[in-house]
């Protein structure tokens, strides 16, 4: 499935690109080889035309908009700088660029190969009033704009991804290595133990002992504390010891898929993130978007597992669907009763009701209980762990050397995976096809649910790329307030979903899984049922 996906994200992104080139230039939407007149004045009136080297420029909005078939609306009143004249006399121009200065500007500035300045050429006529100078300028040529993003994105996200993964080894050397100390104290065994009836039920392939289920349930809980920085390394342990179990080697297993629907849900406490930018943009409650996170990561959650669950009993053996439908009704009519919940909440208002409790003050008393048991979890973890280990007479130093040994080997390994999936999701984005193509096609499934269009980007970011989405937030945010509900509606989504591509990419890449098998689907699913989940209670509270 991942083949498929990382293949379009390619195909899409590069014929986006060229068709946005190919329609920028049979309309020259940037006016290359076209003059633009303007006049230029000059300070000082002892100078000769040649060694005039700064003047002022001054353009109306009205000549720049129709120059520009565009709508701009201040006039434009900065410096020139001018390099000497040629044998011919036309004199090459710098335009600084500034927070003052026409978008248009600032989005051809980069495409010229400088983010500060626009060039071009012009030559002085003579003065109709002394030191004013009528002329015209010419403005270096634009062309292929959108393939040269997407090769200077495919170029920056290729070192990025390397970066994370590199930035990955010192973590992981730390909690394998923390890790190792407690599976061989048998302190891991100890908590999957009392943890054995849930985990059971979600992973029965996996037996009671096996160290898989101690590092899945400490990935699960660093992730609901928001503590992904030790959650990835647990996750990253997790796949590798139910790795172990795989009879299939490169193809993901049931329990694998179970696993990663779980995480793709991003179910976490505390948003502590996206409160951050809230806070950052001024909201008069940033932390109002925990009950609604919770509420959307808990539908996401619902549905990955249901549909992790529902998926693996698939294919139906040629001629015993009845036998098939007998083996699974207990499983069916658990769905059924999950539906007829869910929607007797909805009917009810139960949901207002919850949402309410977590908007007003209680959201505060459980912000501040988390975050007091977020900024200890890591210190306690260490202590007890590495404690246990001793007690047990465990050589911790060596033991723990060990696991940092077996964390350095995982960060470096999953490099491929992790350029590979970042560099397509990056042309993707740098192509246009998102902007371009993707959301006027949703836009027909997602008007008639009222589904607002400024929030669409961000609900098909998420899954791509953390940073890219934490941008859109921001960037949201700032044009409609952190407080309305278009503002509340982005920091939910960013707050109840998680990037699933990445995540895949991660720990499959880890084991080198290359079969992912029902894996996508389900957490794009959870994403879904996430992004649903965080409209309906917002619009429920805020709209």
């Amino acid at each position: 499935m991942l083949n498929y996906v990382w293949l379009t994200l390619l195909f899409l992104g590069i014929v986006s690109a060229t068709y946005l080139d190919i329609s920028d230039f049979t309309s020259n939407k940037y006016n290359n080889n076209k003059p633009l007149a303007v006049v230029l004045y000059f300070d000082d009136d002892s100078l000769t035309d040649s060694e005039m080297e700064s003047a002022t420029i001054k353009i109306s909005a009205d000549r720049l908009s129709k120059f520009y078939n565009a709508e701009i609306t201040s006039d434009v009143d900065t410096k020139i700088t001018l390099s000497p004249a040629d044998e011919d006399g036309n004199r090459q121009f710098f335009i600084n660029i500034s927070g003052d200065s026409p978008a248009i500007w600032k989005e051809i500035a980069p495409l010229s190969g400088k983010d500060t300045d626009i060039a071009g050429k012009l030559k002085l006529t003579k003065a109709t009033v002394k030191n004013v100078y009528p002329t015209q300028l010419y403005f270096e040529e634009i062309s292929f704009v959108w393939l040269k993003k997407v090769t200077n994105d495919a170029i920056k996200v290729a070192q990025i991804a390397v970066e994370i993964a590199l930035g990955l080894i010192g973590i992981m050397a730390l909690w394998l290595g923390v890790m190792k100390v407690a599976e061989d104290a048998g302190l891991i065994k100890i908590i999957a133990r009392a943890l054995n009836p849930i985990m059971r039920r979600l992973f029965p392939e996996v037996p009671a002992d096996h160290p898989a289920i101690g590092s899945m349930v400490m990935n699960i809980s660093a992730n609901m504390l928001g503590l992904g920085n030790a959650a990835t390394p647990f996750g990253l342990k997790a796949m590798e010891e139910l790795d172990k179990l795989n009879t299939n080697k490169g193809t993901a297993t049931n329990s694998m898929v179970t696993f990663l629907a779980i995480n793709t849900a991003g179910m976490t406490l505390i948003p502590a993130t996206a409160i951050a930018v809230r806070a950052a943009s001024g909201s008069a409650n940033p932390a109002v978007i925990i009950g609604t996170s919770i509420f959307g990561a808990f539908c996401a959650v619902v549905v990955g597992l249901t549909a992790a669950k529902l998926f693996e009993r698939f294919p139906i053996p040629k001629g015993q669907f009845s036998e098939w439908l007998k083996e699974n009704r207990k499983f069916f009519y658990f769905i059924f009763s999950i539906i007829a919940i869910v929607g007797a909440l909805i009917l009810t208002g139960a949901g207002q009701y919850l949402g309410s409790v977590f908007g007003n003050s209680f959201a505060d008393v459980f912000k501040s209980v988390i975050q007091v048991i977020s900024i200890i979890a890591i210190p306690l973890l260490i202590f007890v762990f590495i404690g246990y280990g001793a007690l047990k007479k465990v050589k911790v130093y060596e033991q723990f050397v060990e696991g940092a040994k077996e964390g350095f080997n995982i960060a470096v390994r999953i490099i491929p995976y992790l350029v590979a999936m970042l560099v397509a999701i990056g042309i993707f984005r740098a192509g246009g096809a998102m902007d371009n193509w993707l959301i006027p096609l949703l836009r027909i499934i997602t008007d008639p649910i009222g589904f607002p269009a400024e929030a669409l980007p961000m609900a098909l970011m998420r899954p791509l790329s953390g940073s890219g989405s934490l941008g859109i937030m921001a960037e949201t945010m700032a044009v409609h307030g952190p407080d309305s509900f278009i503002g509340i509606l982005v920091s939910t989504f960013f707050g109840s979903t998680e990037t699933t591509f990445y995540v895949l990419a991660v720990y499959f890449g880890a084991v080198s899984i290359k079969n992912t098998r029902h894996a996508l689907p389900v957490g794009l699913l959870a994403d879904v049922a996430g992004i649903l989940g965080a409209l309906f209670i917002v619009k429920l509270l805020f709209g």
